[in-house]
């Protein structure tokens, strides 16, 4: 989970770097993806780094994939965003969305593992 966590970020970085050139944008909102990105990278790069804490990281990943969701999800409903924000928010959806799914996936895997193990 953890190169998924950071390959997620990085696609995150890229996207609201791209998103905020390419609008040209003067806002810092748009650059959210690229925020939320950091985060996931950052927890990516210290579940590697740090094995006996990986779980614990990589839940705090799926809640912030969760937020990222549920906060991309508010925003077009709240503001009915259009053109690139639209685009962006969409994508942001879509990648912490599979992200927080394979999170979910992992979580049952592993519980259902241990119950074999018992």
């Amino acid at each position: 989970m953890a190169d998924k966590a950071s390959l997620s970020g990085g696609l995150l970085i890229a996207l609201g770097v791209i998103v905020t050139i390419l609008s040209d944008s003067g806002s810092v909102t748009s650059m959210i993806p690229a925020f939320i990105g950091v985060l996931f990278l950052l927890l990516g790069i210290l579940a590697r780094l740090k094995p006996n804490l990986a779980h614990h990281l990589m839940h705090a990943m799926a809640v912030l994939a969760l937020l990222a969701v549920l906060g991309s999800l508010g925003s077009i409903v709240g503001r009915g965003s259009t053109g690139w924000a639209l685009f962006s928010q969409l994508v942001t959806i879509v990648i912490a969305g599979l992200l927080l799914q394979q999170s979910i996936k992992a979580f049952k895997d592993r519980v259902k593992r241990l119950a074999e193990e018992s």
